[in-house]
């Protein structure tokens, strides 16, 4: 299974750009992340999570559930 984050961050209208100046996480870091390609060993990560938590104010859980329900492929 693999996460959309592409189409996540799409719809939030967000950019990793803005994840990462919002999150204090390096954008570099977070580019390499978000665009490798996921495999069963490589999902997100916890602190993926964190960051796109910390962007939109709301908790690592919340962003977690709506990854599992609506981007999940």
């Amino acid at each position: 299974m693999q996460i959309d984050i592409k189409t996540y961050l799409s719809e939030h209208h967000l950019t990793i750009y803005e994840v990462a100046k919002r999150s204090g996480y390096g954008y570099t870091t977070l580019h390499k992340s978000f665009n490798k390609r996921q495999t069963d060993a490589t999902p997100l990560n916890i602190r993926d999570l964190d960051a796109l938590a910390q962007a939109q104010h709301v908790q690592m859980w919340e962003i977690l559930r709506e990854l599992e329900n609506r981007y999940m492929q």
